[in-house]
């Protein structure tokens, strides 16, 4: 598991260092060929899905928010029945302008709409997110990937921490805990801090 985790951060810098040779990183590949960038827009276009894995993935951005480092993130998700079959949130990977990465957080079942799996069916399935494919970007595709390996148990964590989080969350009555818009974030890792 060691060793894995140190390959997936050399990944990560190699992916980022070849981006960087022709003045490109993570985040402008993910937008090759975008000319307006909108909030809440799925980028690419349909989201990124691959049927060897069942991993998908999309990037988004909110509204710009001052003194915010976070440009937007990416959301990764598995479909461990294909592409009709249930969607699961794995985690989400924010990153600044820049394409670097700046956290890794869950959220509330509400903010993206996926088929509720508790932390013991979650965890699994960050085992087979694997998007290495050449499409919309063979480099981004490495690097997200890569992210998710280099950080495989402080996603599991994060994943243990939402259940917990949902499971004590008092909401409105009438609202179940998973639609409470009240709360969004569900936990977070802070990568290098």
């Amino acid at each position: 598991m060691r060793e894995a985790r140190e390959q997936a951060r050399r990944e990560i810098a190699f992916c980022e260092e070849i981006l960087a040779k022709g003045g490109l990183n993570v985040l402008s590949e993910t937008f090759a060929g975008v000319t307006d960038i909108a909030a809440w827009e799925h980028y690419p276009p349909g989201d990124v899905f691959d049927p060897a894995s069942n991993g998908q993935w999309f990037y988004h951005c909110h509204p710009a928010e001052e003194g915010s480092a976070e440009h937007g993130h990416f959301h990764c998700f598995m479909r461990p029945e294909g592409p009709e079959g249930p969607i699961h949130h794995l985690c989400a990977v924010g990153v600044d302008a820049h394409g670097r990465l700046l956290r890794l957080f869950t959220v509330n079942q509400w903010v993206v709409g996926d088929d509720w799996a508790d932390a013991e069916t979650t965890i699994p399935l960050l085992a087979r997110f694997n998007m290495q494919m050449p499409r919309p970007s063979y480099l981004v595709n490495r690097w997200l990937t890569a992210v998710l390996v280099a950080h495989e148990d402080e996603i599991a964590e994060l994943i243990r921490q939402r259940d917990a989080v949902v499971a004590a969350h008092q909401a409105p009555e009438g609202v179940a805990p998973h639609e409470d818009r009240a709360l969004e974030v569900t936990s977070e890792f802070l990568p290098g801090r």
